[in-house]
């Protein structure tokens, strides 16, 4: 959680436009994990039946970091993550339907409290308003990010983290490739210790470490459980871009967040 918590203070570093910094940061991770799994022996074999999902979560893992990057530009790193984050419930909610599991009730509760601190997050309704936009672009992101786990999760125990992350970066670095030639060369070049850190401490390590995650946890567990990133997000926002969030999107993020602790007391009394 730590280390995917970057993406939103890396988001706001990174001057270039979203396609190109999402693309970049594919082509780079993928280089870095197949290294990897080249180092440690790790099979690059997939089934040809789960081909098919893993590349679909490829085009969603793009379209959820496309639009996260693109509500990180119209706002900050709070409201931008804090918006994230409505996926846990997005997620409890779809997991029943998708996964044939059974609904929790206590996720009732959950969802009102994330909808309660959206209520927060958004300064007014209108959607000329670039935060409100923002929040709306990131609950869009949620759907997506959503969507992609809950695909990944049957295959997630049966092949190693970095191996999936790989097929996803390598759909999402070629469908993006044509977005490569509308910026010129030196550009990219002043902003490559952020692309690097993106691809290596957000991608590659954190988002791997995640996927493995779901090989102990339901999905929805993990999701809420990850709502701890924003707290990192925001520290970290803090400290290298100086952006302090406001009362109000600290209340809404109060509420959000909260389901990280109704949702662990739940799992431990669980376990």
């Amino acid at each position: 959680m730590l280390f995917v918590s970057t993406s939103g203070t890396l988001g706001r570093y990174v001057n270039l436009p979203v396609p190109v910094t999402i693309g970049l940061r594919s082509v780079i991770a993928v280089l870095l994990l197949v290294s990897y799994c080249k180092w440690k022996k790790i099979s690059l074999r997939i089934d040809k039946k789960h081909l098919l999902p893993v590349l679909v979560s490829g085009l969603l893992l793009g379209l959820h970091w496309i639009t996260y990057f693109y509500a990180l530009r119209l706002s900050n790193v709070a409201i931008g993550m804090i918006s994230l984050f409505t996926y846990p419930i997005l997620t409890a909610f779809l997991e029943p339907i998708l996964l044939k599991t059974k609904f929790q009730r206590i996720h009732l509760f959950l969802a009102l409290l994330v909808l309660t601190g959206i209520y927060f997050l958004v300064p007014n309704f209108d959607v000329t308003n670039k935060y409100t936009l923002a929040v709306c672009i990131g609950v869009l992101s949620a759907l997506f990010y959503s969507l992609r786990n809950l695909l990944l999760k049957a295959k997630a125990a049966t092949y190693n983290g970095s191996m999936l992350m790989c097929y996803q970066l390598i759909v999402i670095g070629v469908l993006l490739a044509p977005f490569y030639f509308t910026v010129n060369f030196n550009v990219v070049l002043a902003d490559w210790k952020g692309l690097v850190a993106l691809a290596l401490l957000t991608t590659a390590i954190g988002h791997t470490l995640f996927l493995n995650s779901f090989k102990n946890f339901s999905i929805t567990t993990v999701s809420i459980l990850s709502s701890v990133q924003p707290i990192y997000g925001i520290i970290l926002g803090a400290i290298v871009l100086s952006e302090f969030p406001e009362k109000n999107t600290l209340i809404g993020g109060f509420l959000i967040l909260s389901s990280v602790v109704i949702e662990s007391i739940r799992s431990s009394k669980k376990a």
